[in-house]
């Protein structure tokens, strides 16, 4: 135990157990993902000659709650928070293009920004899906595994080990299925190496909050989850 108040549980027999701030926690996973995506996404920014794009101070906060799910609540929890964020960002990328694709009224000029803005293409739209999708459940797949096997220890080494991981498979994917023939095959690389790089490097940055938040909300719950016997696929969304 963790404390006198936090039982040691597997996953498996939590079943329908209250929990008393999963929606809380779920709620902000899903806020942070799509508000990261829909107004950081459109800028670059430069500071200290590094160019990036503005999205990637926020996108990683993501993850860190992504993290807080499966440490505290599991694997099967964290799935059905990935699924939620990925459904909504579907509706995001809907409402998006049809909000641009509307015809202006006679003499409003906000036609432009709004295209410039939200007018991705569906490429873009496409590979952000999809590289969420893998990265996430990647991301807690690696983390609640990696639980079991050192046994609840080292929370520091499952949390950025985990996200080098995820975001690995997040940016190997975003890149290429976004931008493979229209920018350089030197671009690509050498943008989604130091984007993947700066995701990791703002998570170890991050590792004191996220332990306060996971040890606040286990003495909170009074449970601590393990994915003993947990079935890993990603295509369910049930408990």
């Amino acid at each position: 135990m963790i404390d006198g108040a936090v039982q040691k549980i597997d996953a498996d027999a939590l079943g329908g157990r209250p929990l008393r701030y999963f929606d809380f926690v779920m709620a902000a996973f899903v806020v942070i993902l799509l508000l990261s995506n829909l107004i950081g996404a459109a800028k670059l920014s430069t500071l200290g000659g590094v160019t990036f794009g503005a999205g990637i101070l926020f996108f990683p906060l993501g993850y860190v709650i992504g993290d807080v799910l499966t440490e505290v609540y599991g694997y099967a929890r964290a799935r059905r928070c990935v699924w939620a964020g990925f459904v909504a960002m579907l509706f995001m990328a809907l409402m998006s293009w049809v909000v641009v694709a509307l015809p202006p009224a006679p003499g409003w000029a906000g036609q432009g920004a709004y295209e410039s803005v939200f007018g991705n293409t569906w490429r873009i739209v496409f590979a952000s899906l999809i590289a969420f999708w893998a990265g996430e459940f990647a991301n807690s797949f690696v983390l609640a595994r990696m639980k079991v096997l050192t046994q609840g220890r080292h929370l520091w080494m499952r949390t950025i080990g985990s996200t080098v991981v995820g975001q690995g498979v997040d940016s190997l994917l975003f890149y290429p299925l976004a931008f493979y023939g229209q920018w350089s095959n030197a671009q690509v690389l050498t943008v989604m190496v130091t984007n993947w790089a700066m995701k990791v490097g703002w998570e170890a940055l991050l590792t004191p909050i996220t332990y306060g938040v996971v040890n606040m909300l286990k003495r909170r719950e009074g449970l601590d989850v393990y994915d003993q016997g947990t079935n890993f696929t990603p295509f369910r969304a049930r408990l």
